[in-house]
């Protein structure tokens, strides 16, 4: 990762979707199946769509990322 990847990272509100916008307008019987898109997709992508479709839906439900609520240390007795 660059220095400017790590410096956008937290600014996670201000991110803009990757996702490319498209519609075509067909009836429901002509529709085709988004199984059948997805599959023409390499994995990186489908990987990177479900991520921000993650990052959305937490930023909606809760306001923020999920982090950890309490640090954890284990020690040696």
């Amino acid at each position: 990762m660059n220095l400017a990847m790590l410096q956008g990272a937290g600014n996670s509100m201000e991110k803009t979707s990757n996702v490319k916008k498209s519609y075509t307008k067909v009836s429901i019987r002509e529709q085709k199946s988004d199984f059948a898109y997805w599959q023409t997709q390499p994995y990186q992508v489908r990987l990177a769509s479900l991520e921000q479709i993650r990052q959305e839906f937490h930023r909606w439900k809760y306001g923020a990322e999920p982090r950890l609520q309490r640090v954890y240390s284990i020690a040696k007795r």
